[in-house]
């Protein structure tokens, strides 16, 4: 019963947290607290944002104009908790791999979304 307790402290103290502060700067943040994500699938989520940038950034040395299939890898491993624009769009937002979301958001646009 005393873990209960500790958790909803915990939630509600994080609750009041993110009232205090502009979310609005921090959509990623938002999102990882209102989508319930862990720090292992938070941690997951960079590992393989980190991959996907190593490979954007091969494929553009050697030329590939076409990143399609890494957006499509993204979307792939993104946890089903999180909806792949949005992700998109709060990364590119806080700064997280500027040039592969710049790439991705091209995408997105170009596919009228």
């Amino acid at each position: 019963m005393e873990n209960e307790k500790d958790y909803s402290t915990k939630t509600f103290h994080i609750q009041l947290l993110t009232k205090t502060m502009d979310m609005e700067q921090y959509p990623l943040v938002r999102m990882i607290i209102e989508n319930n994500i862990s720090k292992q699938e938070y941690d997951e989520l960079f590992e393989h944002l980190e991959g996907l940038y190593q490979q954007y950034t091969m494929q553009k040395e050697e030329g590939l104009l076409d990143f399609t299939s890494l957006l499509v890898h993204f979307a792939g491993m993104l946890n089903v908790k999180l909806h792949p624009d949005a992700v998109i769009a709060a990364l590119k937002k806080e700064g997280y791999y500027p040039s592969l979301m710049d790439v991705f958001m091209q995408i997105l646009k170009e596919n009228g979304r």
